[in-house]
């Protein structure tokens, strides 16, 4: 059953024209997100919404961390940032295109749980740290794409600073109580936004999040 709706959500994109990026569907098949949930939940891993990991978070559905990555256009080589790595599946996924991910998450047991599903996944060029993500990770600075994977008051400004010229961020930023996936590219300090819907997230943690 789990093979089945692995499969299914994947033709759903494809028919639906949802993702466009054929490695990302590749990665989606090869990873197994059933490692990335809790051990009571393993049966829902394909269901199409988000799933409880424990200290209030959630692994979002599915399909909303396959629109984000796909907003991201990785390359092969790109360094990657993700502020708020969860159980480290969307880390996982990035690993498998971009050179390198860093994955911050600010809950410390989510850190180590993180680092353990990618480890027992076989992922090896995606590394967890646990520090306050709203702060970016200015020890790997600059990189090439941003991924903030909760929901924030606006988009943290040290992230605009460490993200490269041309480079992506994609974010959910409040508005009218809920959050406006955000897909900016920066030019020159200045981003370039548009909107990719209406998602929901839980709120990010730090500085320049939600406290």
């Amino acid at each position: 059953m789990i093979e089945e709706n692995k499969k299914s959500l994947a033709s759903a994109w494809i028919n639906r024209r949802i993702i466009s990026d054929k490695r990302l569907i590749e990665a989606f098949m090869e990873i197994p997100r059933e490692n990335f949930v809790p051990e009571d939940l393993k049966d829902e891993a394909y269901s199409d919404y988000p799933l409880p990991i424990g200290d209030g978070q959630t692994i979002s559905q599915p399909t909303t961390v396959m629109i984000m990555i796909n907003a991201l256009e990785l390359k092969d080589n790109d360094k990657v940032l993700e502020i708020g790595a969860g159980s480290g599946y969307a880390a996982a996924l990035m690993s498998r295109i971009a050179k390198v991910v860093y994955a911050v998450e600010i809950i410390p047991g989510l850190a180590d749980t993180a680092r353990k599903n990618l480890d027992k996944t076989g992922i090896n060029n995606a590394y967890v740290v646990n520090s306050d993500g709203s702060l970016g990770y200015e020890k790997e600075a600059p990189y090439d794409k941003i991924i903030v994977s909760a929901g924030c008051p606006k988009i943290p400004p040290a992230l605009i600073r460490q993200l490269n010229d041309n480079g992506i961020i994609v974010a959910p930023v409040s508005r009218y109580g809920g959050y406006e996936m955000i897909k900016a590219i920066k030019n020159k300090n200045i981003l370039k936004k548009e909107s990719l819907g209406s998602f929901s997230f839980v709120p990010l943690r730090g500085r320049f999040g939600y406290g």
